[in-house]
């Protein structure tokens, strides 16, 4: 019984330390007097990529990289720029890499249509599979002369 509670215990710490190390990486002197400016700027931060730590985005980052682009995003958000031209800015800078959801364009196309390219082949050689397999057991074959001929001999004795 003891057990369980510190486990239990030690789960929920753990879920609650690693909640917090997201809130802290977004500094207190980058963080916007704006409400709804600083809410912008962290769903724009959570959507590019930190170039140091790669599957993390700028918003979870400590990175020093990451910071500086999270005040780059606060200043062009500051100076008037919408959320699609702070993107740009960023992309025409660091490339769509910086992005942790590729755009659909003609040089991303493979990626986002890889998965639905393999669900075909594979459904499709599934297919193919259970016909050939259905074919086999519903359709038996007359047995031959030559069965024929041992079966009789086998249940005459013989």
């Amino acid at each position: 019984m003891k057990k369980n509670n510190l486990f239990r215990a030690l789960l929920i710490s753990a879920t609650f330390a690693l909640q917090a190390t997201a809130a802290l990486a977004v500094n207190p002197d980058e963080v916007l007097s704006d409400p709804k400016l600083e809410k912008r700027a962290r769903e724009i931060s959570a959507e590019l990529r930190c170039m140091v730590c790669q599957n993390e985005s700028i918003d979870d980052s400590n990175a020093d990289l990451a910071r500086d682009l999270r005040i780059l995003v606060r200043e062009r958000l500051t100076k008037g720029d919408t959320d699609g031209q702070v993107i740009d800015f960023v992309v025409d800078r660091y490339g769509e890499f910086v992005l942790l959801k590729p755009r659909f364009n003609a040089q991303t196309a493979l990626l986002w249509g890889f998965p639905v390219i393999i669900l075909l082949i594979g459904g499709g050689a599934l297919l193919v599979a259970f016909r050939r397999a259905a074919r086999c057991w519903h359709s038996p074959t007359a047995p031959s002369e030559s069965e024929k001929a041992e079966l009789s001999r086998l249940l005459d004795g013989k």
